[in-house]
């Protein structure tokens, strides 16, 4: 399947931020939208994957509602707080949210 422009966009947005933080690309996860509850999609699993095996200290995504719809921030919250119980950061690489630091609190 070839990917769309926006998630070509996402990629790159990631990469560049990635670069500029001198941070290293583990592994590209497509996590296509649909289910709200993070621990449902199959992609956010890969993610918890490689936080459990100590593969990831910091996560990318493009922006919070990656993780959990805009009307389930109850969702979004638990994940960012279970990636920081595991010390891993939570980074935006969207421009406006990366222009300010892009990490979730």
């Amino acid at each position: 399947m070839t990917p769309s422009l926006a998630a070509e966009r996402a990629e790159a947005e990631g990469k560049s931020l990635a670069e500029a933080h001198g941070l290293t690309i583990t592994e590209v996860i497509t996590d296509p939208y649909g289910e709200p509850d993070p621990c449902k999609r199959e992609g956010w699993a890969r993610v918890r994957e490689l936080v459990e095996s100590g593969s990831a200290d910091v996560v990318i995504v493009r922006w919070p509602s990656s993780v959990a719809p805009d009307h389930s921030p109850d969702l979004r919250h638990r994940e960012i707080g279970w990636l920081q119980e595991r010390g891993v950061r939570l980074r935006y690489s969207w421009a406006p949210l990366a222009s300010t630091g892009g990490e979730a609190k």
